[in-house]
């Protein structure tokens, strides 16, 4: 594996995990007020305005959304605020038995291992709502390849609201740099391709928008955000409709009595299936799902110039390689997220 001296995210940011000018990427059509809304059913948000859409350059028909700031800050405040409860309960009775309520000091957020970080805005707004006194200096933003030795931000002020702090901003910036630093690694290893790595809706329940924005700094690229912005065609809907053909039909017919611009893709377990994806018209991405690198191959060459195609299924970092070389345009991953290593840190104090 390169040494993460040799990598150069594309941005670094300090504080700007979701801040001004972060494109948090959808993969079709472009959803962005319907985001809002189901992220405001979800936390109890309260809308205010729609957001910014920018084309994304980088994938064909991937589209970009920058949500409100202040929605997007209140998502992650609901989140902490939530956490927080888990976890203090009717309060921090070790800290409380032997350290002096009003007793100062400081921490600082040391890494342990090379990676990329995300989660750093997180932090920030953990410790605002810890309390609002503390002061934290931020040296490593989000997107930053780090070193073991690197401190990232430290924190001053009380030293109980410093440890009521301490696990809760650790699991989010260890978790997403995770995610970023796993990223970062895989798409390194097939940067010689023309394939794009994508996360997949295996995420953890409620953290999907910041596990998904750990992806994209990690180089990665977001895929579908839910089951509401691209029509995914997989086995079991297939199997349910009676076949591929008349699964695309309905789709098609769906999309057009409710006015809807989704792209369609469509699931496929062999060669044979994958022709008649190739001839429904409509389908903008064709999956090759738990093909062999040899199939996936002759697949990528029968869907040349017709339809995009996505490699997915039994791909992991001994075949990536292998199976980016095939030609294949995207390479769904659902290993970025749910079984991801976090990255080793630990916020000590400073006597």
């Amino acid at each position: 594996m390169l040494p993460f001296s040799a990598f150069k995210p594309g941005r670094s940011h300090f504080g700007g995990f979701f801040g001004a000018g972060q494109h948090f990427f959808l993969h079709g059509n472009v959803f962005g007020q319907e985001l809002l809304i189901l992220l405001a059913e979800l936390f109890h948000l309260r809308i205010g305005g729609g957001p910014v859409v920018e084309k994304d350059a980088g994938h064909g028909w991937a589209m970009g959304i920058i949500p409100k700031f202040g929605t997007m800050q209140k998502y992650v405040d609901d989140l902490i605020r939530r956490a927080l409860a888990e976890d203090t309960g009717d309060g921090d009775h070790s800290s409380q038995c032997v350290i002096p309520t009003q007793a100062t000091g400081q921490m600082q957020l040391l890494i342990k291992e090379p990676g990329i970080l995300a989660g750093i805005w997180v932090a920030e707004r953990v410790a605002a709502q810890v309390d609002r006194g503390l002061d934290v200096e931020i040296y490593q933003g989000d997107g930053a390849a780090v070193e073991p030795g690197d401190v990232a931000l430290q924190l001053r002020g009380r030293v109980h609201s410093l440890l009521k702090a301490e696990r809760l901003l650790l699991n989010f910036v260890q978790r997403l740099s995770g995610i970023a630093t796993t990223t970062h690694t895989l798409t390194q290893a097939i940067a010689h391709t023309q394939a794009k790595l994508l996360d997949t809706r295996k995420t953890t329940p409620t953290l999907r928008p910041l596990e998904k924005k750990a992806v994209a700094l990690g180089g990665g690229v977001n895929h579908r955000m839910g089951l509401y912005d691209m029509i995914m065609l997989k086995d079991n809907h297939i199997d349910f409709a009676g076949g591929i053909q008349p699964a695309v039909k309905n789709a098609r017919q769906y999309l057009a009595d409710k006015g809807l611009n989704l792209p369609i893709e469509v699931e496929t377990r062999n060669l044979a299936e994958l022709d008649q994806v190739l001839a429904c018209p409509g389908v903008s991405r064709v999956m090759l799902d738990n093909y062999s690198v040899a199939d996936c191959k002759i697949g990528v060459k029968r869907a040349a110039g017709r339809v995009a195609t996505e490699a997915s299924g039994g791909i992991d970092q001994h075949n990536l390689v292998a199976y980016a070389e095939t030609g294949v345009d995207y390479i769904s991953m659902g290993a970025l997220t749910h079984s991801v290593k976090s990255l080793d840190m630990s916020l000590k104090a400073q006597l």
